[in-house]
């Protein structure tokens, strides 16, 4: 994975401010490099290393975390939104159901580290906390956008749609069932027919076939009506 190159930022005036700010941007590159690849809780001297900044300095900064989480946060939101607006969301109730689950299997897989890191400090964190719940509203509104049939469907479909669609669904599938990623893809879309399917049958209006049993006359039916 590509190393996240520090933001520029306007400088201040006052020359210890400025050491500050590269020092913190350093930090939050190295942070999101570290976590990147693998390593959901880094240390202070792991973050040191690989920023190249002093370990006080990190000491320093990390008593800020919510503002660390918040710059962090901001990094990888603007590529993140970038990729949702993907996906063609034309065709047929099948066809968008596919590239949903598609583009979501995409997303995930690449903030999958960030996420994982991310649910080990929000029981922790404020940010993080409302972050995940401001996420969760979106994706809710991003499924309705793909398939607006669900507005009519009910609450189950709504509920089956948006866990196929969930990080962890996906995350299940790649770590605690072991698969690829893209098994985990064809998983997901197996998936969503099913759902598609089921979907088109609870809609679809019901048809009445007739009867072709003879009807049993109940007891003491011929006797009464030979007595007619």
């Amino acid at each position: 994975m590509e190393p996240f190159p520090p933001i520029a930022e306007p400088g201040a005036s006052d020359g210890r401010v400025r050491r500050s700010e590269r020092s913190r941007e350093a930090i939050v590159g190295a942070l999101l490099d570290l976590i990147g690849s693998g390593v959901a809780a880094p240390t202070a001297r792991q973050v040191a290393e690989r920023g190249g900044v002093g370990i006080r300095s990190v000491f320093r900064h990390f008593s800020e975390m919510e503002s660390l989480y918040a710059a962090m946060d901001a990094r990888l939101e603007s590529e993140v939104r970038r990729m949702f607006l993907g996906g063609d969301r034309t065709g047929s109730l099948e066809e968008r159901a596919l590239g949903f689950v598609r583009l979501r299997a995409a997303v995930f897989e690449r903030v999958a580290p960030f996420k994982r890191a991310a649910n080990l400090q929000r029981p922790r964190s404020r940010f993080l906390d409302q972050r995940h719940r401001a996420m969760q509203r979106e994706l809710r509104e991003d499924l309705l956008a793909w398939l607006p049939e669900l507005r009519a469907a009910g609450a189950p479909a709504v509920e089956a749609f948006d866990l196929l669609g969930s990080f962890e669904a996906w995350d299940r599938l790649r770590t605690d069932q072991g698969i690829g990623a893209k098994a985990a893809v064809a998983t997901l879309e197996r998936l969503a027919r099913a759902l598609v399917a089921d979907l088109g049958a609870s809609t679809s209006p019901r048809t009445v076939v007739p009867s072709t049993r003879r009807r049993t006359p109940a007891k003491g039916g011929h006797a009464a009506a030979a007595r007619r």
